[in-house]
């Protein structure tokens, strides 16, 4: 099983990275455990509620919470290949190297690219102006996401096209795959 992990601030292209290799296997999102908390305690799952309740399992179950129940899912899976959507932290990246090789891809943009984006993909828990965009970047890196974008095994810059980002993103995980 090879399993690896696309990471990038909100709006960054993480989603359209993903996008251009999703037949290559499966995808597990991190998020999806909070969002699946957040439908548990029955609460909207805007962006501010969301990231409350990622802070609060943190604080009660440790930094690693979310990243450990992922690791439970994926060991349920039968793919060659698991690509990881959502990693905040150091800590989490050390829970999934405890279990696997897991290179780290970063995508990254600048800001003024991402809230154009995010103002235009308009999902329920995307900031809809700069201050809540920075309050949310704020609560990512204040999770540690800066550590893991600085760590990361690979960079893709992504200031041009969605074509042009699906190209960068195969070819990189591609050659970590022939690499792995």
């Amino acid at each position: 099983m090879k399993i690896l992990a696309i990471v990038g601030l909100p709006g960054s292209g993480k989603t359209t990275a993903i996008e251009a290799i999703s037949d290559l296997g499966i995808v597990v999102t991190m998020g999806d455990v909070v969002r699946d908390e957040a439908k548990r305690m029955n609460i909207e799952p805007s962006g501010r509620n969301l990231g409350e309740i990622a802070q609060q399992m943190r604080k009660k179950k440790g930094l690693g919470i979310i990243a450990k129940k992922c690791v439970d899912i994926i060991k349920k899976k039968k793919d060659d290949i698991i690509i990881i959507d959502g990693i905040r932290s150091l800590a989490e990246v050390n829970i999934f190297r405890e279990f696997w090789k897991f290179p780290i891809i970063a995508v990254l943009v600048d800001e003024k690219k991402r809230l154009r984006r995010l103002f235009k993909r308009s999902r329920s828990d995307d900031p809809k102006n700069l201050e809540e965009l920075k309050e949310r970047d704020n609560r990512e890196l204040n999770f540690g996401l800066d550590e893991v974008l600085e760590e990361a095994d690979y960079k893709i810059y992504n200031n041009s096209t969605i074509d042009d980002i699906k190209k960068k993103t195969r070819d990189v995980v591609l050659k970590v795959i022939q690499s792995y």
